[in-house]
């Protein structure tokens, strides 16, 4: 129809051209929903017509008009692809006219403009039968033709970024109907207008997440072909943002590797010449991306700290995080000896004057965060060249280890630690890396890299360490850490990885000489402040003590480790007796002395103290026996002493968890529960103001009555009733208090303490017996049920209250199970469901009146005690027969389910209530 309007064209009068052109739109509008090929005919016609007649557009345009929407939107699809067809396939047309149609056609792009975003804006069913999809395909086929005639050539930048199309057209991404319209749409702009790739460079990671991942993880080939096109447009057109190394430009280039490798993955089956084919011309590009990267992520040696020392600014930090996912996509698009061949070809000297540092920094670096590929590959690795540089970085005195040295101390030390497996196989490589590990630790910036390096140094390369030079480095690294300035973390690393080496020696006098030797190493410090209270004169210098102070607490903790590494070689039987004894022959009287000391005012000495101490317990177990009473007078001391040192109370804990079973501990147990108990600091926790004040102090001393009464014999259970009681008031109190913490803490002690009762009384159900632990434990809950009760619901009140939700109906569980079995047997004289339902009562009652809703009060005492009889079923089944295995079979019963639920229900109708002060 195109070739016969020309030539009617040429043959016809204007007054006849005006009524073919009228009958041809009369058929369009006739024909709009009949077959689409006919349409476009039609509407080829049109622009044939017009591209020849002068003022043919305008005339065209004006007549459009009264066209249905479904033809105007064919006819301005078909109208500018007249002026990008190819001039020498239209032999009829001249230059002259087509720049004329083109300058007509361009005059009307801001009405199209408009037609087209009114168009994509009704989002109702049309009336013209056109599905909804099927018409924002065709508004994206219409907006492609005018894009490729330059239609936002006029716009601002900053308009056409915004210009609500673009993001019609970028939304259309997301819908697989108009996917591939959408993707040409894009590319078109980004091709044509260099001001909008930085725009669409910000979409990126919404690009990569929402749409690419997907793509990937379902194999569509068609959506990742298109992504592809589109983003390598963007790159194309925008290089230098891709070059700045933002983290839009990173999200582009990772997005574009895993398009790279989902194309190996979707071809896995292909011929592996094929493959090799396509590897081989990808491999350049990539290995090019590679050397880009790592030299934007060089460091700058002209970046200082506050201390300083060079650093790494954030941005770069940031960039270099952002970049693992990349390095890795790399390794594995070009292989694994690849990767490494680019890595170490940078054509360094062997004199270490022209090395050039920052290079080797960022390799190292880029090889460290591929390892687990590199390792997974299993290929060949030939660390010859990564030994050569450690060498060359161990033989440099510490006053070199400035600048860009001390960041590629930190690059190394991170590579050792991954590939130790491999670099200690060799025993001519320990050496030489463990001189190098002593190098780095010395240094703030590499330190912890390269402590964690000795780590894996010696549990790869235990077998090594027992040679009398790598020995001594070892001890050389222990003895000179006061004197590093180094975090109490990287330490424990240091000595952790010095025990576990020590434990390897086969000679039995030589392990225990060495493990005593490494022990005495931080023995000094403490020793050293010990001291000071012979010598006065120091306490009056605040710089030398404060030193002092500092030293002693690291040399504590340092203890502490090795004797938190011990307790896995005592336990397989590497460490014997005549060790560990030895070991506790240096430790316990060094630490006795402290504990008599004054120096344990200060909070970071008695925690250190504390930790060091619960370390050798856990490790030496029995062997700590003998010093029980010692230990326990200690811990009770300095709590009355320094009453707000908690640590204090938490060893105390961990000394009962260890030794508490045993009957022969009984008195000691109970001695020590009274007098911590007789602290100021605990008699006065009876508000929950109080204990928002002592938070830790209130989450010590749950802990360790929860620890009492779950791990103490029955003897010292009957023995410490008036403390238990005390003890439980107060955990009612804390358990309404606005910490978390604190309030979690007072509501496991109460639930571990009506857990211990039940048992005790279906242990003895039938014949309790004055005295029994079973009687003491239900008569403190019958005077303290109704406390117990109130204090629950208060708990329940306010914006805290749904964190409790879930201890609090446990609780309540607990209580009316003890309740319940109690009322079937002859404990009923001493607490019965009768008491339940009293406390219940009373509890609602004395609850003010704004605390509840109108009527609620009625409601609840009823509603809750038939749930609670349900949920006290479901938590007696739990602990009979089988049941009893699993600790969580209460809340699944149908009883248990619904107490949680209308516990919960209760909290959060009940957020906005003051928060009450109970008495």
């Amino acid at each position: 129809m195109d070739a016969e309007a020309s030539e009617l064209r040429a043959r016809l009068a204007a007054e006849e051209v005006a009524h073919l052109l009228d009958a041809l739109l009369l058929a369009a509008g006739r024909f709009c929903l009949g077959p689409p090929r006919l349409l476009t005919q039609i509407s080829l016609a049109l622009a044939a017509l017009a591209l020849r007649a002068e003022g043919g557009v305008d005339g065209l345009f004006a007549r459009m008009r009264h066209l249905p929407d479904p033809a105007v939107m064919e006819l301005l699809t078909v109208l500018p692809e007249e002026v990008v067809q190819d001039q020498s396939g239209d032999t009829g047309v001249d230059a002259a006219a087509r720049c004329r149609f083109t300058r007509e056609l361009m005059a009307h792009a801001p009405a199209v403009l408009e037609f087209l975003l009114a168009q994509s804006e009704n989002t109702a069913a049309a009336a013209d039968g056109v599905p909804l999809h099927e018409r924002n395909r065709r508004i994206l086929r219409c907006l492609l033709s005018w894009v490729r005639v330059g239609c936002f050539s006029e716009m601002p930048a900053a308009a056409l970024a915004a210009h609500p199309l673009l993001t019609f057209a970028f939304n259309s991404l997301q819908v697989s109907f108009s996917f591939d319209v959408a993707v040409e749409v894009m590319t078109e702009l980004v091709s044509h207008h260099q001001d909008l790739p930085q725009a669409f460079l910000s979409k990126m990671p919404y690009i990569r997440e929402a749409l690419l991942l997907p793509a990937l993880a379902n194999r569509s080939e068609k959506t990742i072909a298109g992504l592809v096109c589109l983003m390598s447009e963007v790159g194309q057109a925008a290089p230098a943002l891709v070059a700045e190394g933002s983290v839009q430009a990173l999200a582009l280039a990772d997005a574009l590797l895993r398009c790279s490798l989902a194309h190996f993955i979707l071809d896995s089956d292909a011929q592996t010449e094929k493959r090799n084919a396509a590897q081989e011309i990808f491999s350049p590009v990539f290995s090019s991306l590679l050397d880009a990267l790592l030299f934007r992520a060089q460091i700058d040696t002209d970046v200082h700290g506050t201390d300083g020392e060079l650093c790494i600014p954030d941005g770069l930090a940031q960039f270099r995080m952002n970049l693992e996912e990349l390095l890795v996509d790399i390794c594995l698009l070009l292989g694994a000896p690849a990767y490494i061949n680019k890595l170490f070809s940078g054509g360094w000297g062997l004199a270490s004057q022209s090395i050039p540092w920052k290079e080797v920094e960022v390799r190292m670096y880029a090889l460290s965060m591929v390892a687990d590929t590199i390792l997974q590959d299993g290929s060949p690795f030939d660390f010859s060249i990564i030994m050569h540089f450690v060498n060359i970085l161990s033989s440099r005195a510490h006053s070199e280890l400035n600048g860009c040295l001390s960041l590629v101390y930190k690059s190394f030390g991170d590579v050792i630690g991954s590939y130790s497996k491999l670099l200690a196989s060799s025993q001519s490589n320990i050496k030489p890396l463990l001189l190098f590990c002593a190098s780095g630790i010395l240094k703030s910036i590499s330190s912890n890299a390269c402590s964690l390096a000795l780590r894996k140094l010696c549990e790869d390369g235990s077998s090594f360490m027992n040679e009398p030079q790598n020995l001594e480095i070892l001890f050389w690294i222990s003895e000179g850490m006061d004197a590093g300035n180094l975090r109490i973390e990287d330490e424990e690393e240091i000595i952790s990885a010095i025990t576990h080496a020590l434990c390897s020696v086969l000679d039995k006098e030589l392990r225990k000489s060495s493990l005593a030797r490494l022990l005495c190493s931080s023995y000094t410090a403490v020793e050293k402040l010990i001291d000071i209270d012979r010598d006065q004169s120091l306490r009056q210098n605040p710089a030398a003590y404060t030193e002092a102070l500092n030293l002693a607490v690291h040399g504590l903790y340092r203890m502490g480790a090795l004797f938190g590494h011990l307790a896995t070689s005592i336990t397989s039987s590497l460490i014997d007796d005549d060790t560990v004894l030895v070991l506790l022959g240096i430790f316990w009287p060094l630490l006795e002395r402290l504990s008599r000391s004054s120096h344990m005012e200060n909070v970071s000495l008695s925690a250190a103290a504390c930790r060091s101490l619960s370390s050798a317990i856990h490790s030496c177990g029995q062997h700590f026996q003998i010093l029980l009473p010692k230990v326990l007078e200690c811990l009770s001391t300095n709590f009355l002493l320094f009453q707000r040192h908690d640590c204090f109370l938490r060893t105390a804990a961990s000394v009962i968890e260890e030794f508490g079973h045993k009957e022969e501990y009984v008195a000691l147990c109970v001695r020590t529960f009274e007098a911590l108990s007789s602290a100021a600091s605990i008699s006065t926790l009876n508000s929950s103001y109080t204990c928002d004040q002592e938070p830790d102090l209130v989450e010590a001393y749950a802990n360790f009555t929860s620890t009492f009464i779950r791990c103490c014999p029955k003897e010292a259970i009957v023995a410490s009733g008036s403390l238990l009681e005390l003890s439980f008031q107060k955990a009612a109190i804390c358990s309404t208090a606005m910490h978390r913490g604190a309030a979690l803490a007072a509501m496991s002690y109460m639930s571990c303490f009506l857990d211990v009762s039940l048992a005790a009384a279906l242990e003895s159900r039938e014949h309790p017996s004055d005295g029994s632990p079973g009687v003491v434990l239900a008569q403190i809950l019958a005077r303290c049920g109704e406390g117990l009760m109130s204090n629950v619901l208060y708990a329940l009140l306010g914006v805290s209250a749904l964190s409790r939700v879930h201890k609090s109906a446990t609780i309540l569980q607990q209580l009316a199970a003890v309740c319940s079995l109690c009322e079937r047997t002859t404990w009923k004289a001493i607490i019965s469901w009768d008491s339940l339902c009293r406390w219940l009562q009373s509890a609602v009652k004395s609850m003010p009146s704004e605390y509840l809703r109108q009527g609620e009060a009625e409601m609840i005492v009823p509603l809750w005690l038939n749930v609670l009889h349900d949920a006290a079923s479901d938590y007696l089944h739990s602990r009979t027969g089988d049941n009893v295995r699993n600790n969580h079979a209460y809340m699944q019963g149908k009883g248990g389910r619904t107490l949680k639920r209308i516990v919960r229900d209760f909290a959060e109708s009940h957020r906005n209530a003051p928060m009450p002060c109970p008495s």
